[in-house]
């Protein structure tokens, strides 16, 4: 017997394995929104995604962070057909209309209203106990960001008004707690979170809720906003992805996902810049855009912008593997050795061995 044979042997936890046989480094399995922009935020391809672990949408009110969520759940039901929404609720925001939207059968979705943070650290601990590796859970939080303490309520109730300090402890617990059972037992949990204006001369947003969800997350974005317009009427939001941490795409990338009054997420919004910026479009006069023939450099039909949002102007640029390929070099972390040897330690060696 090896000694990696005997120390596993010797471990009294069951999951023990050698690395290269474990099965929390197979690869995850991924899920595909609908929004190509959006799996380029989360994974860094075009025809990534999501992946089980804990991603975070945070920003100023009435910036689509629950939206957000509900697309990234009602992507997780699609792919998995046994699948149900475990629905943390703490703003009650979201009517049954919402689901409706994101075509999210609210007949799987099971709806648990929280009023403190305590109260939802012990029934998400006692819901992931009974939950079995296999089993197809995503876990949505709406929201943490207003979510009081229970030292917080119950101290109003006697009518104390000292600082509350048990929050940010109570939160890096939940958080703490929370964290390997999503790994162990690949589970996606998307929270939405409330961000706050850092105090100073150049202030930038802060995530709300200390450094506990900050640390056990796998990505956080931060959502800003502009206004659409057609002429001085507001017609929908540009809302744009501040990639504030990941593990699969560059941090500060900024990724664009345009929304309109009447006709929802623009499916193909955020990508028109990248094609620009790779020429796989061109814009050869203000307000005109074309594609680019790849092989041959030749500019296709001119077309205004409303008529680039289609699935015919973007079908063979999203299927080309040079386009792929660009936007994973664009937006995706890459690994290289970092053991990597000095060029001159190499050379001094080698005078050495002649």
């Amino acid at each position: 017997m090896s000694l990696l044979d005997k120390l596993k042997k010797n471990s009294t936890i069951k999951d023990t394995a050698i690395l290269s046989r474990s099965i929390f480094f197979e690869e995850k399995d991924m899920v595909q929104t609908s929004i190509p922009a959006v799996n380029i935020a989360l994974s860094g391809s075009i025809d990534g995604g999501f992946t089980p672990g804990l991603t975070m949408w945070a920003g100023p009110s009435k910036h689509f962070k629950t939206a957000f969520a509900l697309l990234m759940a009602s992507a997780y039901l699609e792919k998995y057909k046994d699948a149900v929404i475990l629905f943390y609720d703490s703003e009650f925001g979201t009517p049954q209309s919402y689901f409706d939207t994101f075509n999210i059968d609210t007949n799987r979705v099971l709806h648990t209203p929280i009023t403190d943070v305590e109260q939802l650290k012990h029934d998400i601990m006692v819901q992931l106990q009974q939950i079995a590796k296999g089993d197809k859970v995503i876990i949505i939080l709406d929201s943490i960001g207003n979510l009081a303490s229970k030292k917080e309520v119950d101290d109003a109730t006697e009518g104390k008004t000292v600082a509350d300090m048990s929050r940010a402890k109570q939160m890096k617990s939940l958080f703490r707690m929370v964290t390997p059972h999503l790994t162990i037992k690949d589970i996606p949990m998307v929270v939405v979170n409330h961000t706050y204006k850092e105090i100073g001369l150049y202030p930038r947003d802060i995530v709300g809720g200390g450094t506990g969800s900050y640390y056990s997350a796998d990505t956080i974005w931060i959502l800003g906003r502009q206004q659409e317009k057609t002429g001085t009427e507001i017609t929908g939001y540009n809302f744009i992805i501040n990639v504030e941490k990941s593990r699969f795409v560059r941090e500060k990338s900024k990724i664009p996902v345009a929304v309109s009054f009447d006709g929802g997420i623009q499916k193909y919004s955020g990508l028109l810049d990248i094609a620009l910026e790779g020429n796989f479009v061109s814009k050869p006069s203000n307000g005109w855009y074309a594609k680019v023939d790849q092989e041959t450099g030749e500019i296709g039909d001119k077309k205004r912008f409303d008529d680039t949002q289609t699935a015919e102007f973007w079908n063979d640029i999203l299927v080309s593997e040079k386009f792929k390929e660009y936007v994973r070099k664009r937006y995706e972390i890459t690994y290289g050795s970092i053991m990597g040897k000095d060029p001159v330690l190499e050379e001094v060696e080698f005078a050495g061995d002649v």
